[in-house]
């Protein structure tokens, strides 16, 4: 039940507002990166960590790793224009079976249960993402007009992790690349081969770190899990 992880970290993160990477960003002291790198350098069942990242931050990332001890990173890749294109480049060189993730670097309060648990998942069924559902009433708008109250009970906020089978997920990019498609997330790419995704709940706490606010949202949390 082991498998390995891509993890995207190229963005600029310009949302944040910080001035540099965000996830160059500390809390309680450690990177964003860091403490995300940790919850997979500290779980047994993780095989290896594909990291792709702008190549301006290529020197300070390896300096992070060598003075955190993150011994799991297999490579570096360099990042492209798009997530998407991120993501492909790192699952080109992981290895061809077995269950590969999927992560938002900029979320590092995902929790190893909920790792385990999508990856049986995805054993089972080859496709599984994570998410909760939906706290607030939805509406439809068009031209900030509502047209529609959408029924709550079956929409989910989705995370990550999202797990898969490699042979599936490969087969996803390689289809999207031929349409030159972009999807939202990796679900949604594998969504278009008509596979069926099953979603494992998750919690409120995996947030993910955008914008100056979420920090605060963030020091909350790690707060909440040291006291």
């Amino acid at each position: 039940m082991t498998y390995q992880v891509i993890i995207p970290a190229a963005g600029q993160g310009k949302r944040m507002g910080a001035g540099k990477n965000k996830l160059l960003l500390e809390l309680d002291g450690i990177p964003v990166l860091i403490h995300t790198l940790k919850v997979f350098e500290e779980d047994e069942l993780c095989e290896g960590i594909v990291l792709a990242i702008n190549p301006h931050d290529e020197i300070e990332c390896k300096a992070l790793l060598v003075q955190y001890q993150v011994q799991k990173v297999l490579r570096l890749v360099p990042g492209g224009k798009e997530r998407q294109d991120s993501i492909y480049q790192a699952l080109k060189t992981v290895k061809t079976e077995g269950i590969v993730l999927v992560h938002d670097a900029a979320r590092p309060f995902i929790l190893k249960s909920h790792i385990h648990r999508l990856v049986r998942t995805a054993k089972e069924t080859g496709a599984a993402i994570i998410g909760v559902p939906t706290k607030d009433t939805v509406k439809m708008v068009r031209n900030n007009v509502v047209v529609d109250t959408v029924e709550r009970s079956s929409l989910w906020a989705v995370q990550t992790p999202q797990a898969f089978r490699i042979s599936i997920l490969l087969e996803a990019y390689i289809q999207a690349e031929r349409d030159q498609y972009i999807g939202t997330d990796d679900s949604s790419l594998v969504e278009r081969l008509a596979y069926p995704v099953t979603i494992v709940e998750g919690d409120y706490d995996n947030i993910k770190l955008t914008t100056p606010e979420d920090v605060f949202f963030a020091e909350a949390i790690l707060k909440k899990r040291i006291y």
